[in-house]
């Protein structure tokens, strides 16, 4: 399927289509619509051939409420094709909102979802506004153009000459205009995304002193976006202004040429005001879609970056459904790049985790800790190598599935917006899960978290709400409602990447009696960690650096070859556990 010129990948093409009856009854509508609007030139015609001829008044009376029934027909045939338009874009929006940001969500950047959802939108807009309705009444103008050939063969060819006329500078409207409307989208996108940013780290903008500097770089980024776009506006309407001249005059034109046939003997005097009328009915289209090129341009800009976004997804084949995880996990030979760099994070990384084993990483800043931890949940895809949980490799798990088996708390907590139960549950509620087992698991995690009496002290308890990022809580509050969220559903595998950076001695305590917990029923568990006291449960330690595995093996074993023999310490981190043994 193609719409535009543009090839609609398999998702799109099939919400395109479940939107086809609402189209179907627009195109009808349109049809009807159009021969209506003939209604006026029609009624011309007999007021000045017939009734003023003859005097007929009582002709007068029963065509004028044939006309005026005709244009309340009109008029509601064009309320319902409205409607439609609305029914046919929030069909589209329930087709594809749900797969687009499934989409967008895979990619890294920041704020993808919000600015592609805003490109949807647009589109979404162009399909039930002005410019949608100039494309579906330019078909009809052929109509018109033949009745003027009807009337006599000079009306029609005018109406041809001005219809050339406008589709000639619709044409150029869009070459003068293209290019401008594409770099204004992308500059006020690149503005909205770091105004977001900023508003997401009020806090710390206004302690670092960084509000004016940012608001100048906001307002600069706001500039030129607006001035890309003013002067994409000031080209299309200019052209637009010149569209609505044109016909006014060809319709002007088209009542003088009337005129001067009606002088001749070759048409009716009706036939001048019909003439007219029809001019400025088949020449109405092409202006209205003129008049919208810019909303024309940018949904079509939306369209294909759309098209592009499902077409880099690949076509979705159902995933067979393996069995629940027990937790064994294994890297093999696993390679990452650095986010937009060829650089590696990590190098021929392999190593493994049994069932029930607790293992440390450890190693300077930059070794490519984080990077591996997220890899190990499923939330980076490996340039090189494999991850294999169970012996199935990561990818061929379905997301939401596998994340239920999975517990992972990041360095910064990634709470989102929402009340501290829906945080801990993973929003399970919006799963339609039953709320009462919800609460239940919610309550069980806090509980093997340490965090519920925390929770309890609350304004609201659990049900208090918190802002992006957690706050509402400290540092420390936030990263143990996370370590909740990481416990929740008893997961068969948890990462813990810098699980103690906030706590207090209260918190690593409750930290290591939820790690206690985990391992005697049986989770694998990884530990990244600077501050050595939460690796005293470790079974094996891997030493990491420069992307490379330095050491892996037991705890004791990594212990004396890194910092036995009378060599210098190579990581302050060994030394520290070497002295806690």
């Amino acid at each position: 399927m193609k719409i535009l010129s543009i090839d609609m990948p398999a998702p799109m093409a099939a919400a395109f289509r479940a939107c086809r009856p609402h189209f179907i009854g627009i195109a009808v509508f349109s049809g009807l619509l159009n021969l209506l609007f003939l209604t006026p030139s029609i009624y011309m015609l007999q007021v000045y051939d017939r009734v003023v001829p003859t005097g007929g008044l009582v002709t007068l009376g029963f065509i004028t409420l044939v006309v005026a029934f005709a244009l309340a027909t009109l008029a509601a045939l064009d309320a319902l094709r409205a409607r439609l338009l609305v029914r046919a874009s929030l069909r589209l929006d329930k087709q594809l909102a749900g797969p687009l940001l499934e989409r967008l969500m895979e990619r890294s950047a920041p704020g993808a979802p919000i600015l592609g959802m805003r490109e949807f939108d647009v589109l979404r807009q162009a399909i039930s506004g002005p410019a949608a309705l100039g494309f579906l009444d330019a078909p009809w103008t052929p109509i018109y153009v033949a009745i003027a050939f009807l009337l006599h063969p000079a009306l029609g060819a005018l109406t041809v000459f001005g219809g050339v006329l406008l589709v000639g500078l619709a044409l150029f409207n869009e070459r003068s205009t293209k290019s401008k409307s594409q770099d204004a989208m992308k500059a006020t996108n690149s503005a909205y995304a770091s105004q977001e940013a900023a508003a997401q780290n009020a806090d710390i903008v206004r302690a670092l002193g960084m509000r004016g500097a940012l608001r100048e770089r906001q307002l600069a980024d706001r500039r030129t976006g607006l001035s890309l776009a003013g002067q994409a506006q000031f080209t299309g309407g200019g052209y637009a202004a010149g569209t609505k001249f044109l016909r006014l005059f060809l319709q002007s034109a088209a009542l003088g040429l009337g005129a001067w046939l009606a002088v001749e003997r070759q048409i009716s005097a009706g036939a001048i005001i019909a003439a007219s009328i029809l001019m400025s009915r088949a020449l109405q289209p092409v202006e209205q879609v003129v008049g919208s090129w810019g909303t024309v341009v940018q949904a079509r800009g939306a369209l294909k970056t759309l098209a592009e976004l499902f077409a880099s997804a690949g076509p979705e084949t159902p995933r067979t459904q393996l069995p629940d995880p027990k937790g064994a996990l294994r890297f093999d030979k696993v390679a990452q790049r650095a986010p937009g760099s060829d650089a590696l994070v990590l190098k021929g990384v392999s190593f493994a985790v049994e069932v029930g084993e607790v293992v440390g990483v450890v190693g300077p800043s930059g070794a490519g800790k984080s990077t591996l931890a997220r890899l190990a949940v499923g939330a980076l895809t490996p340039d090189a190598g494999v991850v294999r949980l169970d012996g199935a490799n990561l990818a061929d798990w379905d997301p939401d599935r596998l994340g239920r088996h999975i517990g992972y708390l990041p360095q910064d907590n990634a709470l989102i917006a929402g009340t501290v139960r829906d945080n801990i549950s993973r929003f399970a509620i919006w799963r339609g899960e039953d709320p009462v087992a919800i609460d239940a698991a919610a309550v069980a995690a806090a509980q093997v978290a340490g965090v519920h009496d925390m929770i309890l002290k609350l304004p609201n308890g659990y049900d208090t709400v918190l802002a992006h990022g957690g706050r509402g809580l400290s540092a420390g509050q936030g990263q143990r409602v996370a370590l909740a969220r990481a416990l929740y559903g008893d997961p068969a595998l948890l990462v813990l990447d810098e699980p103690n950076s906030c706590l207090d001695a209260e918190g690593e305590l409750a930290l290591a009696n939820a790690l206690a917990s985990a391992k005697a029923r049986g989770a694998s568990i990884i530990i990244i960690a600077h501050r050595t006291g939460v690796l005293s449960s470790a079974d094996k330690l891997l030493v990491l650096r420069d992307g490379v595995v330095e050491r892996f093996g037991p705890r004791a074993e990594v212990l004396a070859a890194m910092t036995g023999g009378g060599r210098p310490a190579q990581s302050t981190n060994l030394v520290e556990l070497k002295a806690q043994q």
